[in-house]
């Protein structure tokens, strides 16, 4: 066969260089790949190579990784090939820790072992540093190709593209821009080679009073594509008339525009010199609901959620006009549907609204606070039930006649004893055992042991 070389003794070996050149583990090497027979490759180096490729979603480039190169304990890409006595082949950290732990069979087989001997597989490990150093310079040329484009296009945007012409217009420049954008989102590299060509300061400036929609969306795509934008471009994002767009466009735009601009407000809400009053605004405070709301894109209910959290924080004079949109009812009735990880940022939002009176006003008038509240005790999280604990403690301090009964027959009196009898924070505790004592004042003994019994026996 072709792929194997004689061996003097009897047997055969197999052939690196026919093996690759053969494409029998995954292509022949194309023309141009000067590191595709480089088979010295150092397990460090061989795996800065992986872990780069890696991070820009290339592991194998259009081809899976040869399965004869995966460690069978981490399931991941070998650098340093061992082979046991079974025949079998591990990355050595992996096996060797295996035999750590005293165990004494093959993992794969199971088969004892009569030999615990590691053996380094020198072939194998040739082998695979020629595959990825073969992918590694691809994906390089890839890049450089990439990153040129991109460079072109924002020169071509600047208009200081050699030749030298006019900045690009019209739908010229829309073009250019959604082109720039699908490089940004498909290839995280380069948005260095954005920021290298002066990109920022482009995007930056073509957000304005007279920007159109179409451009704003695209440029403010870019720009929370993981471009770094630095004090200066903070600074000017955080002028009236832009942020003036961003907010119309979070208002009227489709679906991932708003969620980018919600993004973008959330970094520039970072920067050390950003004024709280940019996000006074009810028109922005509305856009942001209108996104939490709608249950269609998740995504843009983790970034709306985020930065009312945000806002809530960094401006207290907001948590009034937040209550005046609503936002308290509303996000007590989402508070079932939300996914796990958005009930945290949403009960902090309600808690922060509940240090203002019109805040506590309106969680005690929504018909749904106690009995959402009371199902999220013991439920998410420690922190969740803290949040739930502290809403039940405010309306039922408000109105004790009324809110205390409620909640009982909502069932809160079982999640109490749950939390009292739980490994729960000691203040936690403390704070439910004095709800508790507030509800048994305003219920008849008789009834309230009866409704502890009866929940507990259902539950």
């Amino acid at each position: 066969m072709p792929q194997y070389q004689e061996l003097p003794c009897g047997g055969q070996v197999l052939d690196i260089d026919t093996a690759l050149k053969d494409g029998i583990l995954g292509g022949a090497p194309e023309p141009g790949d000067e590191a595709a027979g480089d088979a010295g490759k150092q397990p460090v180096e061989l795996r800065r190579m992986m872990d780069e490729l890696d991070a820009a979603g290339d592991g194998g480039g259009d081809e899976a990784v040869p399965a004869v190169f995966i460690c069978p304990i981490s399931l991941e890409p070998m650098v340093d090939p061992v082979t046991l006595c079974t025949g079998q082949t591990y990355e050595r950290a992996n096996i060797s820790r295996w035999l750590a732990l005293g165990h004494r069979t093959c993992p794969t087989t199971m088969q004892e072992l009569w030999d615990d001997a590691l053996t380094p597989n020198a072939t194998l490990r040739q082998l695979i540093a020629a595959w990825f150093s073969r992918r590694y310079t691809r994906f390089k040329k890839r890049s450089a190709d990439f990153h040129g484009r991109a460079a072109d296009l924002v020169h071509g945007l600047r208009g200081t593209a050699v030749p030298r012409r006019q900045p690009l217009k019209g739908q010229a420049r829309v073009a250019a821009l959604r082109e720039l954008r699908t490089l940004a989102a498909t290839h995280q590299s380069v948005t260095k080679a954005i920021v290298e060509a002066g990109g920022v300061a482009l995007l930056t400036s073509l957000l304005g009073p007279f920007t159109s929609h179409t451009v704003g969306t695209e440029a403010v795509a870019i720009l929370v594509s993981g471009v770094t934008l630095d004090a200066d471009a903070k600074t000017a994002l955080m002028q009236p008339a832009k942020v003036s767009l961003v907010v119309d466009m979070l208002n009227e735009g489709a679906a991932d525009t708003k969620i980018n601009c919600v993004r973008l407000i959330r970094i520039l809400m970072d920067e050390r010199g950003f004024r709280p009053e940019t996000v006074a605004s009810l028109s922005l405070l509305v856009g942001v609901m209108r996104l939490i709301r709608d249950k269609r894109h998740p995504d843009g209910v983790v970034a709306g959620l985020e930065l009312l959290n945000s806002i809530c924080a960094v401006h207290r004079p907001a948590r009034s006009m937040i209550v005046s949109i609503g936002a308290v009812p509303q996000l007590v009735e989402l508070l079932p549907e939300l996914a796990t990880e958005c009930v945290e940022p949403a009960l902090d939002i309600l808690d922060a609204l509940s240090a203002v009176p019109e805040g506590r006003a309106a969680l005690k008038d929504c018909p749904r606070t106690i009995p959402n509240a009371v199902r999220l005790l013991m439920r998410v999280s420690e922190a969740c039930t803290r949040r739930a604990l502290s809403m039940l403690w405010t309306v039922c301090r408000m109105a004790p006649e009324e809110c205390a009964p409620a909640a009982v027959e909502a069932g809160l009196a079982a999640k109490l004893l749950l939390v009292i009898q739980s490994g729960c924070a000691p203040e936690l505790k403390q704070k439910a055992s004095e709800l508790l004592k507030l509800c048994r004042l305003n219920y008849t003994d008789t009834l309230f042991i009866s409704k502890c019994k009866l929940t507990r026996t259902i539950q």
